[in-house]
């Protein structure tokens, strides 16, 4: 994995760089004369096409001959996409297999009216005159560039000037915004919250960053003691500035922690931490928001943004459950949230609620800390190592740059994506074997997700019942932490939980990994039940698609949502920025 700019060496041209070039020549003629036949000619009938922002505005999948020819029509005569060609200094044209097909891969370039783009296209490697798939992505807007290499900022902040204010000076007079209001304020001070904040910033968009924790990295400092990211490094980038290259594999919480403090001050993020938005409701004739936002000293302070982000999390508070009985356990009750370590439950016993992620991480913790540990299964869950299983995800980035890796990833719509995860998932299945077969012999419910699709459309529809074993698993098969079945449960009693057959399971401590209320509910209490109905699901599959409400405009005028993972906060991020730039511009209407 290459993680700088590709080195701008001439290499050989193919015949696939011809196969290529024409198409793509074929295409923007067809494109330039509004020529409906000459579009359809170039797509194969298992055709996709997904747009980011380039022809649509919108995060836009599309499928079929008929449909993407008519859309990319209705949507040429206002955007004038033109000079389609090889993209420069990136990945050339290869031949491969994506989604069992062989292809003939493409990265290209293109413009329109409205900005920079960039793309990628498969042929059909038995076809070449013919696309199976599409992406058209927007890179840039014109004239309105990312204030970065060359059109990086100058003046007074940034150089000498004596008898005035320096670079430190000015920064503290613009967090205060003591004669001004932010343009965007953006809730969460996390990996998405950074990443978005960091693009507006480089647009000239005035952005105000809020936390509730003490310092910017503390929603990660502050989680379980032995938390450390699941996958590798530099997928995790965030926009703009990747970790350094000496930095582990798979980062620990306070090193991670710790870089986005870091991160926040290198990219001149406004943020006030122990702050947390107490309300917020929407001036239509003014078009902002009336915010309160409250500092965790009791004081209070309204701002008046344009535009509001919730960058909190794709969930909301922890759901406890009321369970049978639960009020009569005379032990400690937490949520995996308020867990931080096992070490003071050394010699006691402990059961720990689900099968997610951050339940068996729990109950790892607590049995390497000396803690009689039982995790109970309350529903079927996926299992994939993190070594070798977890490894296919990324093979897409393999041998190429994180942009290109990153544009690479963006092409499929829904119905492509759930065909490559079920392929990918028999071959993680193979490769866990021996690990799925001694969970199913202990008892352990185990799927393969929804149609055979494994984990990752588990992720797009609830963020949840999955589990990356970091080697929980292994102590589940070999016995060292025990497993029950929630069915197998009465209630709860005094002194554990009490079973169906009349034993009792003792315990000094139950963890509940019991997930959280979703967004929507956070929604609701902050902004209302009227603004929350209007908006509806936060996350979870759309109709058409994509995500809901994620990353692109929602039936509210000037509110968004982002989060996802850190992957998909760096390849989102700059969307939002870019349409909230294009707003503020004038370039697409407020509404």
């Amino acid at each position: 994995m290459n993680l700088g700019q590709p080195a701008f060496v001439a290499a050989p041209l193919t015949p696939d760089h011809a196969l290529a070039t024409q198409w793509l020549s074929q295409f923007g003629a067809a494109l330039a004369q509004l020529d409906k036949p000459g579009i359809t000619a170039l797509f194969d009938t298992d055709c996709h096409w997904r747009d980011l922002f380039a022809f649509t505005w919108s995060i836009t999948p599309n499928e079929g001959v008929d449909n993407i020819a008519n859309l990319i029509l209705i949507k040429q005569a206002s955007v004038k996409a033109r000079d389609f060609k090889l993209a420069e200094g990136r990945q050339g044209p290869r031949r491969l297999k994506r989604i069992g097909v062989d292809v003939i891969e493409v990265l290209f370039q293109f413009e329109t009216d409205i900005g920079h783009c960039f793309g990628v296209l498969r042929l059909l490697a038995s076809d070449p005159s013919k696309a199976f798939q599409l992406l058209t992505s927007l890179n840039e807007l014109t004239g309105f560039e990312e204030q970065t290499g060359k059109r990086r900022p100058t003046g007074a902040a940034y150089s000498r000037n004596f008898g005035g204010t320096n670079w430190q000076d000015q920064r503290v007079e613009s967090q205060a915004y003591n004669d001004r209001e932010p343009t965007v304020l953006i809730v969460g001070g996390g990996q998405a919250g950074l990443s978005v904040a960091a693009s507006l910033v480089l647009l000239g968009i005035d952005t105000l960053l809020i936390d509730k924790y003490p310092r910017i990295g503390d929603s990660w400092r502050k989680r379980y003691h032995s938390l450390a990211l699941h996958n590798i490094t530099d997928l995790n980038n965030l926009p703009h500035l990747p970790f350094p290259p000496h930095w582990p594999s798979y980062l620990p919480k306070d090193m991670l922690g710790n870089w986005l403090e870091v991160y926040a001050q290198t990219m001149d993020i406004n943020n006030w931490t122990n702050t947390e938005l107490g309300s917020a409701t929407y001036d239509e004739s003014e078009a902002r928001w009336t915010a309160v936002l409250r500092n965790n000293d009791g004081t209070e302070r309204t701002v008046r943004p344009r535009h509001l982000i919730f960058a909190n999390g794709l969930v909301g508070k922890p759901s406890m459950p009321d369970l049978p009985g639960l009020k009569d356990f005379k032990g400690e009750v937490m949520h995996t949230s308020a867990f931080t370590s096992g070490a003071a439950w050394s010699g006691k016993k402990a059961l720990v609620l689900g099968t997610g992620t951050s339940a068996h991480d729990v109950a790892q913790d607590l049995h390497s800390n000396g803690a009689d540990t039982t995790i109970i299964q309350r529903g079927s869950t996926t299992v994939v190592s993190i070594d070798p299983s977890l490894h296919l995800t990324y093979g897409l980035y393999d041998g190429i740059t994180i942009a290109d890796g990153d544009l690479l990833s963006s092409i499929n719509t829904l119905p492509v994506a759930k065909r490559n995860f079920k392929q990918v998932s028999v071959r993680m299945v193979d490769l866990d074997r021996k690990l799925i077969d001694g969970l199913i012999a202990r008892g352990f419910k185990w799927d393969q997700g929804e149609d055979d699709t494994g984990y990752q459309l588990k992720i797009r529809t609830r963020y949840g019942g999955y589990y990356l074993n970091a080697g929980c698993s292994d102590l589940i098969v070999s016995g060292d932490i025990g497993l029950l079945q929630y069915d197998q449960i009465e209630r709860f009693a005094p002194e554990g939980a009490l079973m169906k057959d009349g034993s009792i399971k003792p315990a000094d401590l139950l963890i509940m990994g019991t997930g959280y209320v979703p967004q929507e509910v956070v929604v609701k209490e902050l902004l209302g039940s009227e603004i929350a109905n209007k908006v509806g699901p936060v996350w979870g599959i759309a109709p058409d698609g994509e995500m809901n409400n994620m990353w692109r405009r929602t039936p509210q005028e000037g509110l968004w949502f982002v989060g996802g993972s850190f992957t998909n906060c760096r390849i989102y991020s700059r969307f939002v920025a870019m349409q909230i730039k294009a707003i503020e511009e004038g370039l697409i209407p407020r509404s």
